[in-house]
Protein backbone atom coordinates (compact mmCIF):
# COMPACT_ATOMS: atom_id res chain seq x y z
CA UNK A 1 0.00 0.00 0.00
CA UNK A 2 1.26 3.48 -0.81
CA UNK A 3 -1.32 5.70 0.93
CA UNK A 4 -4.90 6.32 1.95
CA UNK A 5 -6.39 9.57 0.66
CA UNK A 6 -8.90 11.66 2.54
CA UNK A 7 -10.85 14.35 0.70
CA UNK A 8 -11.29 17.55 2.67
CA UNK A 9 -12.94 20.89 1.95
CA UNK A 10 -9.81 22.74 3.16
CA UNK A 11 -6.41 21.21 3.99
CA UNK A 12 -5.55 23.88 6.55
CA UNK A 13 -8.63 22.93 8.61
CA UNK A 14 -7.87 19.18 8.59
CA UNK A 15 -4.08 19.33 8.91
CA UNK A 16 -3.85 20.13 12.66
CA UNK A 17 -5.59 16.88 13.62
CA UNK A 18 -3.30 14.63 11.58
CA UNK A 19 -0.09 16.62 12.15
CA UNK A 20 -0.48 17.96 15.69
CA UNK A 21 -2.89 15.55 17.38
CA UNK A 22 -1.77 12.29 15.73
CA UNK A 23 1.84 13.42 15.27
CA UNK A 24 2.26 12.66 11.55
CA UNK A 25 5.08 14.48 9.78
CA UNK A 26 3.57 16.73 7.07
CA UNK A 27 5.30 17.38 3.78
CA UNK A 28 4.73 20.77 2.13
CA UNK A 29 1.28 21.37 0.65
CA UNK A 30 1.43 21.15 -3.15
CA UNK A 31 -0.95 22.22 -5.88
CA UNK A 32 -1.54 19.82 -8.78
CA UNK A 33 -3.44 21.95 -11.31
CA UNK A 34 -3.78 19.13 -13.86
CA UNK A 35 -5.58 17.06 -11.20
CA UNK A 36 -7.54 20.07 -9.87
CA UNK A 37 -6.38 19.53 -6.28
CA UNK A 38 -4.10 20.74 -3.55
CA UNK A 39 -2.57 17.90 -1.57
CA UNK A 40 -0.26 17.04 1.26
CA UNK A 41 1.26 13.73 2.29
CA UNK A 42 1.57 12.96 5.98
CA UNK A 43 3.45 10.16 7.71
CA UNK A 44 6.27 7.92 6.56
CA UNK A 45 6.86 5.51 3.67
CA UNK A 46 4.75 2.65 5.00
CA UNK A 47 2.19 4.74 6.89
CA UNK A 48 0.97 7.58 4.70
CA UNK A 49 -2.13 9.67 4.50
CA UNK A 50 -2.84 12.06 1.65
CA UNK A 51 -5.19 14.98 2.23
CA UNK A 52 -6.71 16.25 -1.01
CA UNK A 53 -8.62 19.50 -1.45
CA UNK A 54 -10.39 20.50 -4.67
CA UNK A 55 -9.28 23.72 -6.34
CA UNK A 56 -11.95 23.81 -9.03
CA UNK A 57 -15.70 23.33 -8.58
CA UNK A 58 -16.06 21.12 -11.65
CA UNK A 59 -13.50 18.45 -10.68
CA UNK A 60 -14.37 14.97 -9.49
CA UNK A 61 -12.86 15.72 -6.09
CA UNK A 62 -14.99 18.88 -5.80
CA UNK A 63 -18.14 16.88 -6.53
CA UNK A 64 -17.06 14.27 -3.98
CA UNK A 65 -16.46 16.93 -1.30
CA UNK A 66 -19.82 18.55 -2.09
CA UNK A 67 -21.46 15.19 -1.34
CA UNK A 68 -19.22 14.54 1.70
CA UNK A 69 -18.50 17.94 3.33
CA UNK A 70 -16.57 16.42 6.24
CA UNK A 71 -13.18 14.71 5.79
CA UNK A 72 -13.95 11.37 4.13
CA UNK A 73 -12.01 8.46 2.69
CA UNK A 74 -11.54 9.19 -1.02
CA UNK A 75 -9.28 6.40 -2.29
CA UNK A 76 -6.72 3.74 -1.42
CA UNK A 77 -3.46 3.60 -3.38
CA UNK A 78 -1.44 0.45 -4.01
CA UNK A 79 2.05 0.13 -5.48
CA UNK A 80 2.31 -2.16 -8.52
CA UNK A 81 5.07 -3.29 -10.81
CA UNK A 82 4.47 -2.54 -14.50
CA UNK A 83 1.44 -0.27 -14.23
CA UNK A 84 0.80 -0.25 -17.99
CA UNK A 85 0.81 -4.05 -18.05
CA UNK A 86 -1.45 -4.21 -14.99
CA UNK A 87 -3.98 -1.94 -16.72
CA UNK A 88 -4.00 -4.12 -19.84
CA UNK A 89 -4.52 -7.24 -17.71
CA UNK A 90 -7.25 -5.66 -15.58
CA UNK A 91 -9.15 -4.37 -18.62
CA UNK A 92 -8.87 -7.79 -20.26
CA UNK A 93 -10.35 -9.29 -17.07
CA UNK A 94 -13.30 -6.89 -17.29
CA UNK A 95 -12.27 -4.48 -14.53
CA UNK A 96 -13.76 -1.03 -15.14
CA UNK A 97 -10.98 1.54 -15.39
CA UNK A 98 -11.00 5.30 -14.94
CA UNK A 99 -7.60 5.52 -16.66
CA UNK A 100 -6.65 3.20 -19.52
CA UNK A 101 -3.07 4.51 -19.53
CA UNK A 102 -0.77 5.72 -16.75
CA UNK A 103 -0.68 9.46 -16.06
CA UNK A 104 1.46 11.69 -13.87
CA UNK A 105 0.41 11.71 -10.22
CA UNK A 106 1.80 13.41 -7.13
CA UNK A 107 4.78 11.05 -6.86
CA UNK A 108 4.88 8.94 -10.00
CA UNK A 109 2.81 7.40 -12.75
CA UNK A 110 -0.70 6.47 -11.58
CA UNK A 111 -4.02 5.13 -12.80
CA UNK A 112 -7.41 4.77 -11.14
CA UNK A 113 -9.85 1.86 -11.14
CA UNK A 114 -13.53 2.77 -11.10
CA UNK A 115 -15.25 2.30 -7.71
CA UNK A 116 -17.81 0.00 -9.36
CA UNK A 117 -14.97 -2.46 -9.98
CA UNK A 118 -14.25 -2.88 -6.28
CA UNK A 119 -17.70 -2.61 -4.75
CA UNK A 120 -17.50 1.12 -4.06
CA UNK A 121 -13.88 1.98 -3.22
CA UNK A 122 -11.86 4.14 -5.61
CA UNK A 123 -8.50 2.42 -6.14
CA UNK A 124 -5.36 4.21 -7.31
CA UNK A 125 -2.39 2.23 -8.61
CA UNK A 126 1.09 3.76 -8.66
CA UNK A 127 3.98 2.35 -10.65
CA UNK A 128 6.85 1.33 -8.35
CA UNK A 129 9.58 2.25 -10.87
CA UNK A 130 8.22 5.80 -11.24
CA UNK A 131 8.03 6.65 -7.54
CA UNK A 132 9.99 9.67 -6.37
CA UNK A 133 11.44 7.71 -3.44
CA UNK A 134 11.43 4.07 -4.51
CA UNK A 135 9.56 1.73 -2.18
CA UNK A 136 11.03 -1.78 -1.98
Amino acid sequence: MHHVAIAVPRIEDALPFFRDTLGFFAEPIRELPDQHVRMVFLGEARQRIELIEPIDVESGVAKFVAEHPKPTLHHVCYVVDDLAGALVRLEREGVELVDRAPRRGAEGMVAFLHPRASGGVLIELVDRASLRDSIP
